[in-house]
């Protein structure tokens, strides 16, 4: 079974799915559950495009949010 992890990070009004370079993913979506769906179709494509893999995948979802904001003062 091949383990994959990616980041989904909020940043700026969208979710961003990224993972390792050689699997390649890269997709946004302004919501988080419909980016989940996303990573869930393409990444079993990717894995057997760009690596030749077409096991079972564990795919681990890493979760990260960056907020700006102004200091007050």
């Amino acid at each position: 079974m091949k383990v994959c992890k990616v980041l989904m990070v909020w940043d700026d009004g969208a979710w961003c799915a990224k993972t390792d370079e050689e699997i390649g993913l890269t997709l946004e979506s302004g919501s988080f559950d419909a980016l989940i769906e996303r990573v869930r179709s393409a990444l079993p494509e990717l894995l057997e495009l760009n690596c030749g893999y077409t096991g079972q995948i564990q795919i681990v979802f890493e979760t990260q949010r960056v907020d700006t904001m102004r200091a007050v003062g």
